[in-house]
């Protein structure tokens, strides 16, 4: 019979634990500054400890000074902050869960025990519970959320998603863009031309007639949509003014309709919607409000600053902590008051932590896209989430937390950070790259500058491009084309020839 012996073993083994702390800093630095306000707003009604902080912000806001765009150099600056300690804290919390290189699947398999990394507690230690923002909000989704969406589904060009996500963050809750092109390019630093091509493949969204700059124009979509636009009702529509004096005599006259063609018309118009925005709702539109300004200095330097006035900004009653803990007499009762005082110093530092975490991406977001800043969206640079997080000492994830809703608001407008990272094309002669997105752009413009005497195929674009120092392959500069719903060359030419 074989001997029963017990055996005492030491492994050694590798297991990501995941602390309240972090936890709470990872939930919060996704949240946009809208879900975050309605988090500290239930947490200040849980724990007697936390307050608002409602001294005067002035002059006490986070901010970083950064150059003036030279020949496309950036130098490298530190963060100017009072006491960049909390900044520190940042980068080392993401480090310590981030550096492990541990994906979520792979911590499902692990050893030790697995941790869900979207959960991020209401109270007590932050994970005896899921906070979810979207429940404090309205479920039903907003006309900028719809409009966004399809822009994403219509177009696979950067730079016309940026300059539609500009104009669809423009239209107001009526579903109207009352905003001047001719200030939007400029602001832009493109081609009218650009501006006018995107706000017509935006009008082709739901709902019918969304995005129009007059009711005319929204009507006339709509009636579009429906295959009903035709020259009577086109002149119709020009003469609404008539139409309310009720001058049917005239109309018909200028229609060149009889009266039982006049009243089918003026019926199918007012059975069409004149606010096609309103049906999302004007209480459930989503408000976007900038997370960082970025303003430009007498000096031609650029000065990133937070919008304090989004910061939930809070404190720790602790002269009120210490009276009640001198009265507490239960053991239940000095854990209650315990927790509660822990659990609002981590909620300070956490906000503290993503203030300053989202001030140095969007700085080093800056740096990178400083010519966009200055010349428009043409130079716009390559970058990716790696370099950025290379740059500031951060892991990919993190930078990819901090860019999605958050919103900064520039000389050229209101824009999602994730907008400013885009893919690169190499440079002939070993130079800077290039964007993808200026590559499209200066492929648009060459092919609008061409003359029935002098039209491009995408060999001579490819060659054309290569004079100008950017080194792409003929199948790219055709993908792009198309993408860009650009005609060939041979279609190009008979376009040119029936137009003469």
């Amino acid at each position: 019979m074989a001997s029963q012996y017990q055996k005492l073993e030491m492994r050694q083994g590798q297991s990501l634990v995941m602390t309240p702390q972090l936890q709470q800093a990872i939930k919060l630095l996704q949240l946009s500054n809208i879900e975050l306000t309605a988090f500290v707003e239930e947490e200040l009604e849980r724990n007697p400890l936390l307050e608002r902080d409602d001294r005067d912000s002035a002059g006490e806001g986070d901010s970083q000074e950064l150059p003036a765009a030279d020949s496309g150099e950036m130098k490298e600056l530190s963060l100017d902050h009072s006491s960049s300690q909390a900044a520190d804290d940042a980068v080392d919390a993401d480090r310590e869960v981030m550096n492990s290189h541990v994906s979520g699947s792979d911590l499902a398999g692990a050893g030790g025990p697995s941790t869900d990394w979207s959960r991020a507690g209401k109270g007590g230690s932050f994970s005896d519970g899921e906070y979810d923002a979207a429940a404090n909000t309205s479920r039903e989704i907003s006309l900028a959320e719809h409009l966004h969406d399809q822009l994403t589904m219509a177009t696979a060009d950067p730079v016309e998603r940026l300059i539609g996500a500009h104009l669809v963050d423009l239209a107001d809750e009526d579903g109207y863009l009352r905003a001047d092109l001719d200030e939007i390019t400029e602001r832009l630093g493109v081609d009218r031309g650009l501006v006018e091509r995107v706000l017509s493949l935006t009008q082709t969204f739901e709902p019918a007639g969304v995005m129009a700059r007059t009711l005319p124009e929204c009507l006339a979509l709509q009636l579009k949509e429906r295959d009903r636009l035709d020259p009577a009702m086109a002149t119709l529509l020009d003469h609404l003014g008539l139409l309310a004096k009720h001058d049917y005599t005239t109309l018909q006259s200028l229609c060149d309709v009889d009266a039982d063609d006049l009243d089918d018309m003026v019926a199918e118009i007012r059975a069409l919607t004149p606010k096609p925005g309103l049906a999302y709702g004007s209480d459930t539109a989503r408000a976007v409000e900038p997370d960082v300004y970025v303003r430009e200095n007498p000096d031609g330097s650029w000065r990133v600053e937070l919008n304090s006035e989004t910061l939930p900004r809070v404190l720790v009653n602790q002269q009120y902590a210490a009276e009640i803990n001198a009265v507490a007499k239960s053991d239940a009762d000095k854990t209650f008051i315990s927790e509660c005082s822990q659990n609002a110093s981590w909620l300070v530092k956490s906000l503290d932590q993503r203030a300053r975490t989202i001030l140095k991406v969007s700085s080093e977001i800056v740096r990178q896209q400083d010519l966009f800043l200055a010349k428009g969206v043409a130079y716009l640079r390559p970058l990716n989430l790696k370099t950025v997080a290379d740059a500031i000492g951060m892991h990919e994830s993190t930078v990819s937390r901090v860019t999605s809703n958050k919103y900064v608001a520039t000389p050229r407008g209101l824009f999602e950070l994730k907008y400013f990272f885009t893919s690169a094309i190499p440079s002939a002669g070993g130079g800077e790259a290039h964007s993808a997105e200026a590559v499209r752009h200066r492929i648009r413009m060459l092919i609008e500058a061409e003359t029935l005497a002098e039209v491009m195929s995408d060999d001579a674009l490819v060659e054309r491009l290569l004079g100008e120092g950017i080194e792409i392959a003929r199948r790219t500069v055709a993908k792009y084309r198309e993408s860009m719903n650009i005609p060939s060359s041979v279609q190009r030419r008979r376009m040119l020839k029936r137009a003469g």
